[in-house]
């Protein structure tokens, strides 16, 4: 991940709050964690902190963000206490950011209990060079021209859906027209998309955007107003009751896919794409709605 010592001196200086405690946990400078954080900011287009007295105290983005960098490095230090126990046999993944965090992160340990493989994630989106970048696979959601020399195996379909709390959708009276439609950048047409495909007609509806989007989905889950959920990503949420799909969903036209370089793989590659074929497929009879 190209910002990975910044997301972890993020995370260390939200859990302590001031800068000079969290240099002192890192072994580094007041400046360096000033540097980093700054351009963690500058990377998200997002103020993550505020000065108040000696204090540095956490935005709404930044308190977002802390919610998955605090799941994210709990899993790596989880998996970096199981590794002393196994021989380290491992396999280099590069995964779609939003699909590594809110599905297949909290998923991992049960693949590696089973297996003893471990799973190194590197996070991204879009083309992926497999073997120059030290990667033996990649996830990725199948909406850009993919290097002819690379094979993508089909893992699921794609279904997308409008999701919100259900306080939200209590509140705006389970109507669209009163809603505000959370976007992100990086899915731009989510809604465009979705509107179209099911002859849906909004008058002027509120809008708000956001840079990333999982930022996007926590907002939903949040009750900041109702997003274009994508599944896998929204499954836990709506299995705990933080969202709920109340138009259901339907094929976005896209597919999720295990890029390699070969159509065969070797021992290890070939358990982890069952594995994410069997995890995957296990969804399907409780996140259709007809």
């Amino acid at each position: 991940m190209r910002h990975l010592k910044a997301f972890y001196v993020f995370h260390i200086t939200a859990e302590s709050l001031t800068y000079s405690e969290a240099a002192e946990k890192l072994h580094i400078t007041h400046g360096a964690v000033s540097k980093q954080i700054k351009l963690l900011e500058q990377h998200l287009s997002q103020t993550l902190f505020y000065k108040k007295g000696r204090n540095m105290l956490l935005t709404t983005e930044g308190q977002l963000l802390k919610q998955y960098t605090d799941k994210a490095f709990g899993a790596l230090s989880d998996g970096v206490t199981a590794l002393t126990k196994k021989d380290n046999v491992h396999l280099d993944v590069s995964c779609e950011p939003t699909l590594t965090m809110r599905w297949l992160m909290p998923r991992l340990a049960s693949f590696y209990q089973q297996t003893g493989i471990d799973v190194r994630l590197s996070t991204a989106g879009g083309p992926v060079t497999l073997s120059a970048d030290g990667i033996s696979l990649a996830i990725r959601r199948d909406d850009f021209e993919l290097n002819p020399d690379y094979v993508p195996h089909l893992l699921t379909t794609e279904y997308v859906g409008p999701v919100t709390s259900p306080e939200y959708w209590s509140k705006i009276k389970d109507t669209l027209e009163s809603c505000t439609l959370l976007h992100s950048n990086t899915r731009p047409t989510a809604w465009s998309d979705w509107l179209a495909a099911t002859k849906t007609h909004l008058s002027k509806p509120n809008e708000k955007s956001f840079e990333h989007f999982y930022f996007c989905l926590q907002a939903a889950s949040d009750g900041l107003g109702i997003a274009m959920g994508s599944y896998p990503l929204v499954v836990d949420d709506i299995k705990r009751g933080r969202l709920i799909a109340p138009f259901g969903f339907i094929e976005s036209g896209h597919n999720y896919v295990l890029i390699s370089q070969h159509d065969s793989w070797n021992q290890h590659e070939q358990a982890f794409a069952n594995w994410l074929q069997l995890e995957l497929a296990q969804l399907k009879p409780t996140l259709i709605e007809d």
